[in-house]
């Protein structure tokens, strides 16, 4: 069916064993001369705000919040946006090693969303016919409960439902550099501006580059190749830093986008770099591991 769009969706790299060790890994290691698979390509399942190459592993749960100020340029009288704020609260469960769900709730549009995430190959070295890079499936969808004006025409459950799909394709150059794209299909139901289409098309780009043992630098932007009237809408575009800090990676960045999931960041994007209208914001996430851990030899 149309709205109905394939499987995956999250992130992060295994699971946290050691304080001196980095959050996602860094390989499997295997004997010489056999596939060794590479992770810790980011060191978060997120870029900033799409999907990273990355997995959190199997049993393991990851609680992130998302919050993003207002304005920059709104000024002293806004306390240069740290006055306004809205927020994502997301809980992600790893039920394999290359499969991930996940569900949040965020304050802009009161939208409640979910998505799957499925490794389809893995990036490995050492071995004939190892992957050079890492392919993903992911998608999702989205439902806002927002509530709408007394004249609103419609009102139906089905008119506030939004869906993508995208397929990430990253690669681990380097223990210091890493890079993304991801062709991204966002469709909505119903749309706000009758310029717009249903259908959205996107491509996302999204970069890693390692400055020290636990903080890094991190790109992630999603030009909008047709879909949306680009005399309102812009393309989002996110600066930031991952600093880890034993089981939390936190991330410092800036956005020109006040959503933080695919439908509302991809869609609904109308501030400009250029004009000054960025926000500020962080993303906090915090694994834990559930259920079983399996014992291993010398453990």
């Amino acid at each position: 069916m149309k709205y109905l769009i394939i499987a995956t969706l999250l992130f992060t790299a295994p699971a946290i064993r050691a304080q001196d060790k980095d959050l996602l890994g860094l390989i499997d290691s295997t004997g010489p001369g056999q596939k060794e698979y590479v992770t810790g390509a980011f060191k978060s399942s997120r870029v900033i705000n799409g999907h990273s190459i990355e997995f959190i592993g199997k049993h393991v749960l990851d609680v992130r919040i998302l919050h993003r100020f207002g304005r920059v340029n709104d000024g002293i009288g806004e306390f240069f946006g740290l006055d306004e704020a809205s927020m994502r609260l997301g809980f992600d469960y790893g039920l394999g090693k290359n499969l991930t769900i996940g569900v949040g709730r965020s304050t802009e549009g009161k939208e409640l969303d979910g998505f799957i995430k499925y490794r389809l190959i893995q990036q490995a070295t050492g071995a004939k016919g190892a992957a050079p890079v890492s392919v993903v499936l992911a998608a999702g969808s989205a439902l806002t409960t927002q509530k709408l004006a007394a004249d609103a025409k419609y009102t139906d459950t089905k008119h506030r439902m939004a869906y993508y799909s995208e397929l990430i394709i990253g690669r681990k150059f380097t223990e210091a550099f890493s890079f993304q794209v991801a062709p991204t299909y966002v469709h909505r139901n119903l749309v706000q501006d009758p310029t717009d289409d249903n259908d959205t098309y996107a491509l996302g780009i999204g970069g890693r580059l390692k400055l020290s043992k636990r903080v890094a630098f991190v790109a992630d932007y999603h030009y909008v190749v047709s879909g949306l009237n680009k005399d309102i809408y812009k393309n989002p575009l996110s600066l930031g830093f991952d600093i880890e800090t034993g089981g939390h990676v936190f991330q410092l960045h800036f956005s020109n986008s006040t959503g933080m999931n695919e439908k509302a960041f991809i869609t609904n994007t109308t501030d400009s770099w250029g004009s000054g209208e960025i926000r500020f914001g962080f993303n906090l996430s915090r694994v834990f591991s559930v259920g079983k851990k399996k014992n291993t030899p010398g453990s």
